[in-house]
Order: structure tokens, then sequence, then C-alpha cells
């Protein structure tokens, strides 16, 4: 039996049931820690003008970070200069990653509404026309007997995803979450819906993907980072694969304080997104972008 915890489902008249996770220790600090960094971006002079240019900018290394977390960890000038990712595995891998990432603001509308719906389009992005997929998995969560090709192992140990009737039971009550909304803070959202997808891996493949353009709209459509101008995903390659699944670890284990740490985790990565940001607007301010 997984030891993932189950995120806590919708009570009738009940206040947010994830709200208790924001008064873990220290999740707090980190959500204004977050919050600061992605508003120091947003005052940024080169976002009165340029802001398009920034978000473009910001979803393409978060793009190329995503792929990096699965496997394939390409420069950034080489994501920009190719057209073509229908060669081997890593271009595939990278190819899948852009347009999951592109597609993310076309289904903002959407995910309040209908968050399965959403989650299955982006594996229908990421996963159609694979040669290595089975076209009858692509869009759906797996069913019994479908084993997830990609592996998660922390610290030498490997966290096997629950079976496909727990998966479908706890993406039900994920959804539910997410439709009833509340007044948690973004952050805590969006580390449960990344954490959640990556341990349940619910689709034959390309969960990583998913799980973090999921992170990406919740922060974005919450008006956190409306402009998408804060990749956490490049904030969550930056410490490493080994940090981000020990992170993973600490989520699955279920434990207050392991749930926290992953929280501070997600909110420190968005931190280092925004980060790049202000980078970017500091070049472009330059002439040097």
């Amino acid at each position: 039996m997984s030891t993932t915890p189950h995120p806590p489902g919708p009570r009738s008249g009940a206040a947010d049931p994830l709200a208790p996770l924001a008064g873990l220790p220290g999740v707090a600090e980190s959500v204004e820690s977050m919050r600061k960094a992605v508003d120091r971006v947003y005052g940024h002079r080169v976002m009165r003008r340029r802001s398009a240019e920034v978000t473009a900018e910001a979803v393409l290394r978060g793009a190329r970070a995503s792929a990096a977390l699965a496997g394939a960890d390409w420069a950034l000038e080489e994501v920009r200069r190719r057209s073509d990712f229908g060669g081997d595995a890593e271009a595939r891998t990278v190819g899948a990653a852009l347009r999951v990432t592109a597609e993310t603001g076309q289904l903002l509308p959407v995910w309040r509404q209908s968050p399965l719906r959403v989650l299955a389009r982006l594996h229908l992005v990421a996963a159609g026309g694979s040669p290595d997929m089975d076209p009858d998995a692509v869009g759906r969560p797996r069913l019994a007997g479908e084993a997830v090709v990609e592996a998660v192992v922390e610290d030498g140990v490997r966290l096997d995803p629950p079976p496909a009737e727990e998966v479908s039971a706890r993406l039900d009550a994920l959804a539910a979450l997410i439709v009833a909304g509340g007044d948690t803070p973004a952050l805590v959202t969006a580390a449960v819906v990344h954490g959640e997808l990556l341990a349940l891996r619910p689709f034959v493949s390309h969960n990583g993907l998913v799980a973090r353009a999921a992170e990406r709209i919740v922060l974005v459509g919450s008006g956190l980072d409306p402009k998408s101008i804060s990749p956490a995903e490049v904030g969550h390659v930056e410490g490493g694969v080994e940090q981000y699944l020990a992170a993973l670890g600490d989520y699955v284990s279920g434990t207050p304080e392991g749930v926290a740490r992953w929280i501070a985790h997600c909110g420190r990565a968005a931190e280092l997104g925004a980060r790049e940001s202000t980078a970017v607007c500091e070049a472009l301010q330059r002439g040097a972008a």
C-alpha cells in the first residue's frame, strides 16, 4: 500500500480542507518569501513595456527545465535553435515539454471547472503521436494492469505509484478540491497538485511534465503570477534531480514535516524562477537580450 498522503476531501459547509497545510511550520514564511520574490519581478521597470518578451522567455526556460527533470537536459540555446523535435527519445521529451508548457495558457479557463479534463489534455499534448505510446493509453488515466513507464527512485528506494483503482479515487478527490476552491495560498495548492500527481503518476508516461504544468496553471490561475513569469520548473531543476526527488520523498512520507518541506521546496523553486526572470529583465534593460 502506498504511503502517499491523500489530499483531504472537501466537506460540505467546511473551510478549505487544505487550510491546515498552510499552518504547518515554515509554510507561512515560504508563502511570504515567494510572494515577495514574484512581486519584485512584476515591479521591474522592464515589465511595464516588455512583459510579453519576459513571459515568452520564462515559458521557454520553464519548458527546458521541465524536460531536464524528465531526463533531457539540453542547453537553453539548443532548445531555442532547434525546430525539429521528432528524432530520438531526448528530442521528443524536449518537444513534449515545449508543447505542454505552451498549452497551459490555453487551459487556464477550464482548470477550475474541470481539472481532470485539463490533465487529460496535457497528457494528450505530451504523448500524442509518440512512437513508444499505445494510442489507446493517451489522454486518459491508466487502467488496471497498465504499467507506468517512468520510474521514480529517491535515495536508492523506488517510489512505486498506487494501483489504478486508488489513482482514480484520489484524482477525483483532488479535482473536487480544485473545483471547490478556497482561501489556501496558491503555493500550498500548487505544491499539493504537483506532489500528488507525481506520487500518483496517473498516466502511463509523461507524468512529470503534466505535474509541473499543473503546478504552473495553479500559480498563474490564482493571480499570484498572472503573466507566467516565475517558472518554478527552473527552480526545481536548479537544485538538481536528487534534491527534487528527495523533496518528493518528503511529500510521499505523509508526515506533516515532510509535506511542509515539499511545500517549502516548491516555494523556493518559484523564487528561483522569479530570480531567473529578473535576470532576463536586466538583460533586456541593458539591450543584451
